[in-house]
């Protein structure tokens, strides 16, 4: 049987742990060369060898994707590496918690710097190569895009932006055969997740709220990155699959745990 990547070549940002690493080593399970981008340099040459123990083909780049030289220097790279650039991944991610009476501007414009400028800058820089090999990007963003959570409007404002910037790409780069997708992720077990949460009761309690009655895992936001990147979505682009056990269709956050 044929692996759904199979001499595709990939990037993927934020690469260094949560859905980011997970991604990665699920392309190269399915025979994707992938490109892992971070700027933690030792937990990105964990994951790169961690693949690399499977069987799998990565490189990491540690790079800061909001610099505009560095995302050249990262397509660049990965082109003349592996001779062309299939799929996109803009996963990097940042949290600049405050309530937005006492926003501290800087916060503002990172949390935009990284869920917007960073996703603009590696697509436009990898535009001509995914045109080239008719290929696919899959940006991530979150449920907070859509639903209003009390101190993360920086974050939020900074999703919709990316949600914004999937459909217009999607429209286009859709004459080119360019598909532009995302994933809108819930709460998801990763290691900043755990960080905010680390006491297990906490996390049962959080799970309970969700209407399947507990957090994903990385690999479920992974596995849909996967289709959405694969042959498969060939139809697809300008969609938004939401990845969040049902949070963002709820009416009432109480009606998850109706039964009991």
């Amino acid at each position: 049987m044929s692996k759904r990547l199979e001499n595709k070549v990939a990037i993927v940002t934020g690469a260094s742990n949560g859905v980011g690493a997970v991604t990665a080593r699920l392309f190269a399970e399915q025979g994707a060369r992938v490109v892992l981008c971070a700027r933690r340099r030792e937990l990105l040459d964990e994951c790169v060898a961690d693949i690399r123990v499977g069987g799998g083909v990565a490189r990491g780049i540690s790079a800061d994707v909001t610099d505009e030289q560095a995302v050249q220097a990262l397509v660049a790279q990965t082109v003349e590496e592996f001779g062309g650039l299939d799929i996109v991944v803009n996963n990097a991610n940042a949290l600049e918690p405050g309530m937005l009476a006492e926003q501290p501007l800087a916060g503002w414009r990172k949390s935009f710097e990284i869920a917007v400028d960073a996703p603009m800058l590696l697509m436009r820089e990898a535009y001509p190569h995914l045109v080239a090999r008719r290929g696919a990007v899959v940006n991530v963003s979150s449920v907070c895009a859509d639903l209003a959570t009390p101190g993360v409007a920086a974050y939020s404002a900074a999703k919709a932006g990316l949600q914004s910037l999937t459909r217009n790409a999607a429209i286009e780069w859709a004459r080119q055969g360019v598909r532009v997708n995302a994933i809108i992720i819930g709460v998801i077990l990763t290691p900043a997740t755990e960080a905010a949460i680390p006491e297990p009761e906490a996390q049962e309690f959080t799970g309970r709220s969700v209407p399947l009655g507990r957090i994903g895992e990385p690999r479920e936001a992974a596995n849909a990155i996967l289709f959405l990147a694969s042959d498969e979505a060939s139809y697809i682009t300008g969609a938004e699959l939401n990845v969040d056990g049902g949070r963002a269709v709820e009416l009432n956050t109480g009606a998850a745990n109706w039964e009991e």
